[in-house]
């Protein structure tokens, strides 16, 4: 975990097409449980790769929490060409969110915690914002060597998340 941030000029990379074949958030969400009724956080939302899917499947307010607010204001430009009007943008860190205690349902957390310098904080954060019986979902790149992805040396082993 280095703290490193992925640069906002790369955000079409995340919304692209291929990417959407490897990974369809609509099918892995699904396979999740999320369902309607529940408020949700994205934590490292970015430009809202599982955002918008999520917002489509619960009618609660889903929060897009992400650092960097060109991120946001992308997320935010492409819900409104879909209608999305139940998304709350929050601009803060993973060691801090300025969310109130139980805010949430689940919280959904996608391949941005090798970019969180505490991880233990970020994690007692996510605690913090779930309500009691509430979930936690974390995809991460796994500490082995692949083609996509972060370098090596900035991926977490999956043991230091259990």
């Amino acid at each position: 975990m280095t703290g490193h941030r992925f640069h906002p000029d790369k955000a079409d990379k995340l919304v692209d097409p291929k990417r959407r074949e490897k990974l369809n958030p609509d099918a892995l969400l699904s396979k999740l449980g999320f369902k309607d009724g529940e408020r949700i956080a994205d934590l490292g939302a970015g430009n809202g790769f599982f955002t918008l899917p999520m917002a489509k499947i619960s009618s609660e307010p889903v929060y897009a929490v992400d650092i960097e607010p060109q991120m946001l204001a992308k997320l935010k430009e492409r819900a409104e060409k879909e209608g999305l009007d139940h998304i709350r943008y929050i601009e803060s860190d993973l060691e801090s969110i300025t969310l109130e205690d139980h805010a949430v349902d689940k919280v959904f957390i996608a391949f941005v915690l090798h970019e969180v310098g505490n991880l233990s904080k970020a994690l007692c954060e996510v605690k913090r914002i779930l309500k009691p019986g509430g979930k936690g979902l974390i995809l991460e790149w796994e500490a082995v060597e692949m083609e996509e992805g972060p370098p090596l040396h900035e991926r977490i082993h999956s043991d230091a998340l259990t």
